[in-house]
């Protein structure tokens, strides 16, 4: 009998906690638009990681210890698609700014244990947002903690280079070239304008080139029939040069 070989548990990293992305629409709205915004941002570069709810493990054989930020962002990590964020696997390193959308379900403990734990495993900047009281939250980390930032009014993190502005209503992120982030739809809906507009251009430019062959041919006919009635006049021994 050939004995089987147990994969011991803490060598299990499972890809889900279970738990959904978002409780409701409003919640994963916000999410998605930190998301894609952040990875157009950083589209060009590829050592600069943005994820949406992955799970996070930061230590090796630890698989109970892990969080799903809403948003995080890894610089010095390769882009690519990944089940979970094994910290071991990444040049151990941390992701240094993470996101937080709030949702009716979640609890004042759940949060003090997700903010407990960004602080222990080194993430350098944590932002928290609630929709619902329209309320901005952040930390920075000193030497050795995540110290609360105490007015987010025109803050511009320091490593995102994106600036908070909070109205009456509700947050504004800013790009660095000082653009306003914009939701996926608004996106989709000016690329499709401008597709539309690409598609209208080249139908004018295909006319405009029929155009212009059609000239090229009128033009070549009108040289053709200069060139007979030239050799029907040198045929009647009269000089084309003279007659003109």
């Amino acid at each position: 009998m050939i004995a089987q070989v147990q994969t011991p548990p803490d060598s299990i990293y499972p890809d889900s906690d279970g738990q959904p992305m978002a409780d409701n629409t409003i919640q994963f709205r916000w999410i998605s638009v930190i998301y894609h915004n952040l990875a157009w941002l950083f589209a060009d570069n590829p050592n600069v990681f943005v994820a949406g709810d992955l799970l996070w493990y930061p230590v090796e054989g630890k698989n109970t210890l892990r969080q799903a930020p809403d948003v995080m962002v890894a610089f010095g990590v390769a882009k690519g698609d990944r089940g979970s964020y094994q910290q071991w696997k990444e040049h151990n390193i941390a992701p240094q700014v993470v996101f937080e959308i709030l949702s009716p379900g979640n609890m004042p403990k759940e949060m003090n244990r997700k903010l407990f734990f960004y602080n222990r495993y080194g993430v350098e900047e944590y932002y928290l947002y609630d929709p619902y009281k329209n309320a901005l939250s952040g930390w920075i980390r000193s030497e050795l903690w995540l110290d609360l930032i105490e007015n987010l009014q025109g803050w511009s993190s320091p490593r995102l280079g994106i600036r908070f502005e909070l109205t009456e209503e509700t947050l504004m992120l800013f790009r660095p070239d000082d653009k306003p982030f914009e939701d996926y739809e608004t996106v989709q809906q000016k690329l499709s304008e401008v597709q539309h507009q690409l598609s209208e251009t080249s139908k004018q430019l295909d006319e405009t080139a029929k155009q212009l062959d059609e000239t090229s041919k009128q033009l070549e006919e009108e040289q053709a029939r200069s060139r007979r009635l030239e050799k029907l006049l040198q045929d009647a021994g009269l000089d084309p040069e003279q007659r003109r």
